[in-house]
């Protein structure tokens, strides 16, 4: 909401001297958020209003130019006694004699920097400039010249010779407000001015206290409500008379100009202009174009509007019309018709203002996708109180401007039900907000902001004004008082925070978790937790695998993604996919955080606001609840270690994605056992199975070719993905022991069949070393002409060592030659010669 500074001091009593920090101050303290401080451009010189006396068509050139005698004032000169009258020239032709228009003189510097000066041009000399809207830079408007008034006499305030700063605006200063949704009122410059008021402690004249006329006669027409609990109020008045070439006057154009509103004819301009002023929306309807008599009804099936934008609009049986015999005429509280639009010929017109549900409107609106300054205050809530009100004030601005008269009476129909009346504690505030508020103090506060008090002491019978249709609990009366005596006013006490155990188990081992990746060199990138089924077809998933099982949201925020996901891959492999696209190469990322695997959960149950839930339905809605495993998963292509001048580098891998598993089961404090395994998306001969416990917990590898080529990747991408919480409790941490005594190292190469599972082999090296071995290490892998077809060669380094003595060699021999045995007979191995 944008208030210009004038306009609100027509209705509030500003103390002189107040700073525009200060009233941004007093705004924040109200509960506004000030959003920006408008103020016009810079104009410096003599600006002035000025009368056109003369016209002087100039021919001969290329286009149509004027030399104008410009009336700007007393002559100052010593001994003039008369009028200066200036020679202008100018091209627009938008104006005639009589006119009173914006005159730039010598020695004026308008927004740009452009200096007037007295200067030849088309064979005469042109003293200053008339002025257009854009030159002034209030305005984009550059067809023609700017025209302050057309009737040959000068508006109050506007004789020749006056500064056209204040005529302008130039001096004004606009704040933009954010208003919040709970609080409609503040949408015009009524509420605004009551609340500055109240803060201030000022008085104010509300724009509203208007008497409307005693218009006589039958009603002007027939109108009937079908729902009156989608419109308990519909106010209308017929006028006739119009003329509909008679423009705005400035005044009113430059307020809805500094209100972010376009100006399109007075009959628009003026139901705008109360729009802005008390709240209520209005509408103006062509009266010749409608036909029989106004109904307020719900859309009938098959049912079109075409909108003043000019959008064909299918309708349902949830939207609100006003129609005529012909059909449909406007969308309630949202957008007129164009069939009954006001036209460059309207002389007669129905003005429309009516109190509509919120709600209603809200929906019409969403569905619809068609927002407006209307539906902006009428979903917020409007004074079914001002209908006739503004009816009558927008009544005397059109017979004003436009000499329109009222025919007949008004049409009334109001069927409101009678205002709720809330019972407060008068101590209620001071309990919730910590600061001592007398029960007087309490009962100001909500009279001043228009509610009616009923009650002796503590319990108060409180009636809201009929313009804070959000005031419906004690709740909410308990923030009005805060507010109008002032937020800062509640101390800042901290609070003692309690006692606790720290971080569980579980948090801990996630953040080392996360830690170990980040120190390996993985870049952590969450993203969204929701998943489409476009993009597990992308996985190459089976129809039958469990992550396709999905929970789907009632409300997803998008419908290519609209449940949660199983697994975190897609998330992943989207990272990778959008930062190659914007030319990186070489890519390590993670990801830890819940999925969601689907599966049969009970009927979540629906409990109200009023009362706290009991056992059984906290039971069933924990029930309802998904499980939420902890996932962690990497992703990786390019380049994992950079060439340079050290070596060629190395290119990412299957075995970096291992060694990632491998990383995080070190940082959870568990063992991992490796084999070969089988599963989507992973490539099926180069899919590793992570084993903790005898229990598979993920797997890593090389993504399936056609999946690289479904989303796009390179060729061999990497990723691994792995349940944190199947992982197994990690004992308790022992400090190693370090020994004095030399170890013993020896090598052997085994000759294994290629399918061997490294892991087994391993296994069994461990297993015949005994308690000897201190530690055993792959340090290669071998497969060609030196082995023979079908095997491979691993390679181990064994180091033994005694806790109590000094190992001779013949023991380490001794421990070897039974490892090397008891591999030999559980996996065939042989010792490469």
């Amino acid at each position: 909401m944008k208030v210009p500074v004038s306009w609100l001091t027509e209705h509030v009593d500003i103390p002189a001297g107040t700073t525009v920090q200060e009233l941004d101050d007093a705004f924040v303290r109200l509960g506004f958020e000030v959003e920006d401080v408008l103020r016009p451009p810079v104009t410096t010189g003599p600006l002035v209003v000025g009368r056109v006396l003369e016209i002087e068509e100039l021919t001969g050139f290329k286009k149509p130019i004027r030399y104008c005698q410009v009336d700007v004032g007393e002559d100052a000169s010593p001994g003039a006694g008369g009028r200066d009258v200036r020679g202008i020239v100018c091209g627009a032709r938008n104006f005639a004699v009589g006119d009173l228009v914006v005159a730039a003189l010598p020695g004026a510097v308008l927004p740009g920097d452009f200096a007037i000066a007295a200067r030849t041009t088309y064979d005469h000399v042109s003293d200053g400039m008339i002025c257009s809207v854009r030159e002034l830079g209030i305005g984009e408007d550059h067809a023609g010249i700017l025209v302050l008034g057309q009737d040959g006499s000068a508006p109050v305030g506007m004789e020749p010779g006056t500064p056209a700063h204040a005529v302008l605006g130039l001096d004004d200063v606009v704040f933009d407000l954010e208003v919040t949704p709970d609080r409609g009122y503040a949408m015009s410059l009524r509420g605004i001015a009551r609340d500055l008021a109240a803060a201030l402690g000022v008085e104010w004249r509300d724009p509203a206290a208007l008497t409307p006329p005693a218009w006589s006669g039958a009603p002007a027409w027939q109108v009937t409500v079908a729902d009156a609990h989608r419109c308990d109020r519909f106010s209308m008045v017929a006028m006739e008379g119009l003329d509909p070439a008679a423009p705005s006057p400035w005044a009113l154009r430059r307020r809805l100009a500094q209100c972010g509103i376009r100006s399109i004819s007075l009959a628009v301009d003026v139901t705008n202009y109360v729009m802005l002023e008390l709240g209520q929306p209005m509408h103006a309807f062509d009266r010749d174009t409608v036909t029989g008599p106004i109904a307020v009804r719900r859309a009938r099936a098959g049912e079109r509007l075409t909108t003043l934008d000019g959008v064909v609009r299918a309708l349902t049986d949830d939207d609100l019309l006003i129609a005529d015999d012909s059909g449909p005429i406007g969308l309630a509280g949202v957008m007129g018709g164009a069939s009954t639009e006001i036209g460059d010929t309207t002389t007669a017109v129905l003005l429309e203002a009516a109190h509509w549900e919120p709600t209603g409107i809200s929906r019409g609106v969403r569905r619809h996708k068609l927002p407006s300054e209307a539906a902006k205050r009428f979903e917020r809530g409007t004074d079914p109180d001002v209908t006739v009100v503004a009816l009558a004030r927008a009544a005397g601005l059109l017979a004003e401007h436009g000499g329109a008269t009222v025919v007949g009476a008004p049409v009334d129909l109001d069927t409101r039900a009678p205002r709720p009346v809330i019972p407060l504690d008068a101590a209620l505030p001071g309990r919730i907000a910590g600061v001592a508020y007398p029960p007087s103090q309490v009962v100001e506060v909500l009279q001043a902001i228009g509610a009616t008090v009923d009650g002796d002491g503590q319990q108060l019978q409180v009636t809201p004004p009929s313009w804070r249709a959000d005031l419906t609990d004690p709740a909410d009366l308990v923030e009005e008082v805060v507010r109008a005596v002032g937020f800062d006013e509640i101390p800042s006490v901290l609070p003692t925070a309690p006692p606790g155990r720290g971080l569980t188990e579980g948090q801990r081992r996630r953040r080392s978790i996360g830690r170990a990746l980040a120190d390996a060199g993985y870049v952590e990138a969450p993203s969204y937790p929701f998943v489409g089924v476009s993009q597990l077809d992308a996985l190459g998933l089976p129809d039958d695998d469990e992550r396709r099982t999905l929970i789907t949201l009632r409300n997803p925020l998008s419908e290519e993604a609209p449940a949660l996901r199983t697994t975190l891959l897609p998330g992943l492999l989207a990272t990778l996919a959008r930062n190659l696209a914007r030319g990186q190469r070489d890519l390590s990322v993670f990801e830890h955080g819940a999925v969601f695997p689907g599966g049969l959960t009970g009927a979540a149950p629906v409990p109200g606001v009023d009362t706290r839930p009991d056992d059984a339905t906290l039971a069933a809605l924990l029930g309802a609840v998904p499980a939420q495993p902890f996932h962690v998963g990497v992703a990786l292509t390019g380049q994992r270690e950079p060439r340079g001048w050290w070596g060629p580098g190395r290119a990412a891998g299957w075995a970096d994605a291992v060694q990632a598993a491998r990383t995080v089961a070190d940082a959870a404090g568990v063992g991992l056992t490796v084999r070969a395994g089988q599963r989507a998306p992973w490539h099926p001969g180069r899919c590793a199975e992570l084993v903790a416990d005898g229990r598979v917990v993920g797997y890593a590898g090389e993504l399936h070719p056609r999946v690289c080529a479904a989303l796009e990747l390179p060729a061999r991408t990497s990723v691994m993905e792995l349940d944190v919480d199947a992982l197994p409790a990690a004992g308790v941490p022992v400090g190693p022991h370090v020994s004095s005594f030399p170890p013993v190292h020896m090598d052997a190469a085994l000759v294994v069949p290629e399918e061997q599972p490294e892991a087994d082999v391993r296994r069994a090296l461990a297993e015949g070393a005994g308690e000897l071995l201190e530690e055993l290490r792959l340090f290669d892998v071998y497969a060609g002409s030196q082995v023979p077809a079908g095997h491979r060669s691993l390679a181990y380094a064994f180091t033994f060592r005694a806790p109590d003595r000094t190992l001779t060699g013949e023991e380490a021999k001794a421990a070897f030659d039974r490892a090397v045995a008891l591999a030999g007979e559980a996996v065939g191995a042989v010792l490469r010669g």
